[in-house]
């Protein structure tokens, strides 16, 4: 299993956390930045997560902005990235168990370490349920392409 992550300013310091969590579990990541405090534009850092994971250079992504909702929508404007914000943990397992997301988005300002990080291990442990759901996540990839439902 290999993690990409990303972060603008506001998710910095939770990033680090989730990094430091990672590494002392043997999980492999690639940290896409950002590197400091300093403002910095969560578009990109959702963009190269998002990137990774549909290049299959990562099985799964997290983004960490502030609140978790710009870098959310940024990287799920991408063909391909089901990107799930999640405060608590429910929300985590069903959006892998439902839903396949292949992108955790997280906000710094708003959800606590420990708690985070709980999150951040339910996402990565719960599979894909399948079954009825993979049909909707299919409806999911018809309206990305534009398709008629």
């Amino acid at each position: 299993m290999k993690i990409a992550l990303g972060a603008d300013h506001g998710g910095y310091e939770l990033k680090n956390e989730i990094r430091a969590h990672l590494k002392e579990q043997g999980i492999e990541f690639i940290d896409f930045g950002t590197n400091s405090k300093e403002s910095v534009d969560y578009p990109n850092f959702g963009f190269k997560v998002g990137n990774a994971v549909i290049k299959g250079e990562a099985d799964l992504g997290i983004v960490v902005c502030g609140t978790g909702l710009g870098i959310s929508m940024a990287a799920n404007k991408m063909h391909g990235i089901r990107a799930a914000l999640c405060s608590e943990t429910y929300s985590a397992r069903m959006s892998r168990e439902h839903n396949n997301a292949n992108v955790l988005a997280l906000g710094g300002r708003v959800t606590g370490v420990g708690l985070a990080l709980d999150i951040v291990d339910i996402f990565i442990k719960t599979p894909f349920a399948g079954g009825r759901h993979a049909r909707r996540v299919d409806l999911l990839t018809s309206i990305e392409n534009g398709e008629e439902l």
